[in-house]
């Protein structure tokens, strides 16, 4: 009814009905004004865990708790200030509150993209549950507002339960209906072709590989890849619009065909790698190629370092008879170098380590650094290269947001004498890589310097350079060692001491992840047969050393989904490559101790 048009002159008793009516009417309008005053954020008690917000380095706790069961605990770091957000539908010129409960050190509530002035509360030292209240009003074309919570660099963990914005709700529809039709199509070693039947209000669709969303596309089919070769997957597709996700599909699953044959540099199906201190004595003693034993498959010379950290000329210099009593002569080393060859084994140089920093910062580093690399294959006469750059060799501008698209010098560079080499050499040439976790699974987390900028921006910065040489990758092998906590795709931080780190880390690689939390922008995972594990072969190596029945562990629960422990993979992966240590010459110290638990595991 238009309320603002006069009446027209009526009977008494039709006066006074519609009188009544009108009053009726006023009472219900102002009752809906009422109503359309809503708590609009989700799970603002984390009683669901972190379900509808996106954390940098949070999780949920049952103590402290405000109310109910559940609060969130964040945790600050050096470089990240455990930012805590939700975007929520509002209504343009509208006005809002926003209130939480908070405790710890420097605790900020606040809300970002209002329209209008973006607003935050804070308080300094809560040392019980504080209550932080703010308003704003919406702009007038404003129909989504981000709220958040965030601690400050490195002052400890916070908590926050009972958040919420109250206010008139945004028109946000009902999401669309699930798809149907789903079914698969070419089905390759490592991918699977899937379709579905549009769905009528859907802008789009998520793609969900083993329970795990993997890609988001507008059409109605996409193709999975990065897949495992012979390896069973289940697939499901849920239709998108502006007022969420739909339920998801009925299941279709698939299995990928066996591996291309003539792809894997002539490795066997379970491979050892291992590190020879070529270049350098430690307290693990010299190891003469010669008498390294026939169960390692891949021998790693350890190490060619650069000349200077932005030179790109790399060079390999054996070590002396004055550190490295018994070291054999060229002419021998050369000799054994050929009779490994002849028995099957791969001996590549491996370029970095702890002290070789290398930057190609420049084309004219990046081409000597291939011409440099060059020379001590064909010296050598070796079958490929390991990149183990370490410390500050790989880190990202500030500018560079996405690992498929990389802007960086240094990365741009690796990437492009990565190609040339493998393109000079040919399909055998054998390339493996050995980062850290912070360079790889900690870009689950933190990608560079992050958004808000203030990450380390070496965080995940391998990633770009494994991704664009995945389909001329051999070996990825992680060192799954000297490594802090790092969260897995649980979202539950790992540490070293255990096969949960170990199934954790590799589950990561194997199942891909969404870089920085963006659902949208997800590394692939790899092939299983592109797949190591890093380990220390004795408790002198390096921090993270595990016993035989922990790694025995991590292989089952790896390749035989058994003797998992608490953490679910998402998949099973009989193809996984095999295992990788530092060093060869540690494990003769210790005994042979890590390679008679790889030859009693596979054979």
């Amino acid at each position: 009814m238009d309320r603002s048009r006069p009446l027209a002159r009526r009977p008494l008793v039709a006066l006074l009905t519609a009188t009544a009516l009108a009053a009726t009417g006023t009472t219900a309008l102002a009752s809906a004004a009422r109503a359309a005053d809503a708590d609009l954020v989700r799970n603002g008690g984390f009683e669901a865990g972190l379900d509808g917000w996106s954390c940098t380095a949070g999780t949920t706790v049952n103590a402290p708790v405000h109310n109910g069961s559940s609060a969130l605990r964040a945790t600050p770091a050096g470089a990240d200030n455990a930012r805590c957000s939700q975007t929520v539908t509002v209504r343009p010129d509208s006005q809002y509150t926003l209130s939480g409960h908070v405790r710890g050190s420097y605790v900020y509530l606040g809300a970002s993209g209002t329209g209008t002035t973006d607003v935050s509360t804070w308080a300094q030292s809560a040392p019980d549950w504080q209550r932080l209240t703010t308003t704003f009003r919406t702009g007038p074309s404003t129909t989504r507002v981000t709220v958040y919570t965030h601690g400050w660099y490195g002052t400890g963990a916070y908590h926050a339960d009972d958040i919420s914005l109250v206010g008139p709700g945004g028109e946000t529809g009902q999401p669309p209906a699930p798809p149907t039709g789903l079914k698969t199509g070419t089905v390759t070693s490592t991918s699977v072709a899937l379709s579905w039947s549009p769905v009528a209000g859907a802008t789009g669709y998520a793609v969900y590989r083993d329970g795990t969303k993997v890609r988001t596309v507008n059409g109605t089919s996409a193709t999975v890849t990065g897949l495992s070769p012979s390896t069973a997957y289940a697939f499901q597709v849920a239709a998108v619009n502006d007022a969420g996700e739909s339920a998801r599909s009925a299941t279709v699953t698939a299995t990928t065909t066996a591996p291309d044959s003539g792809g894997d540099s002539g490795l066997p199906p379970h491979a050892l790698v291992g590190y020879l201190h070529a270049s350098f004595a430690n307290g693990s003693g010299y190891t003469r190629l010669a008498d390294v034993p026939d169960s390692w498959d891949v021998i790693d010379l350890a190490f060619g370092e650069p000349t200077t950290v932005t030179s790109g000329d790399i060079r390999f210099d054996r070590c002396p008879a004055s550190e490295c009593p018994g070291v054999e002569s060229d002419a021998e080393f050369k000799a054994a170098i050929k009779a490994k060859q002849a028995a099957g084994k791969k001996v590549l140089i491996s370029i970095g380590g702890q002290n070789g920093q290398v930057q190609l910062t420049t084309t004219a580093a990046r081409d000597m650094f291939v011409t440099s690399v060059s020379k001590i294959i064909d010296e050598y006469g070796l079958d490929g290269l390991d990149i183990d750059f370490e410390g500050h060799s790989l880190s990202l501008n500030a500018d560079d947001t996405d690992f498929r698209n990389p802007k960086t010098p240094v990365i741009v560079n690796l990437i492009s004498a990565l190609k040339t080499l493998k393109a000079k050499y040919g399909d055998g040439f054998v390339l493996t890589m050995a980062p850290e976790t912070f360079f790889v699974q900690l870009g689950y987390q933190y990608y560079g310097t992050g958004k808000w900028g203030g990450q380390d921006p070496r965080a995940g910065a391998y990633l770009p350079v494994i991704h664009a040489l995945r389909d001329d990758l051999t070996l990825l092998h992680v060192q799954d060692y000297n490594s802090g906590p790092i969260m897995g795709l649980d979202n539950q931080y790992h540490s070293m001491g255990g096969a949960d780190f170990h199934i954790a880390m590799t589950d990561m690689l194997l199942t891909g992840f969404p870089v920085a939390g963006d659902a949208n922008n997800v590394f692939p995972p790899l092939r299983a047969d592109q797949v190591a594990i890093g380990m220390p072969a004795t408790p002198n190596a390096g921090n993270g050393h595990v016993s035989p029945a922990e790694v025995t562990k991590a292989l089952d629960c790896l390749t035989k989904r058994t003797n998992c422990g608490s953490y679910a993979t998402h998949g099973t992966w009989p193809g996984l490559r095999g295992l990788m240590t530092w060093s060869i010459n540690w494990d003769r110290f210790g005994g042979w101790e890590f390679q008679r638990t790889f030859d009693g595991y596979f054979g």
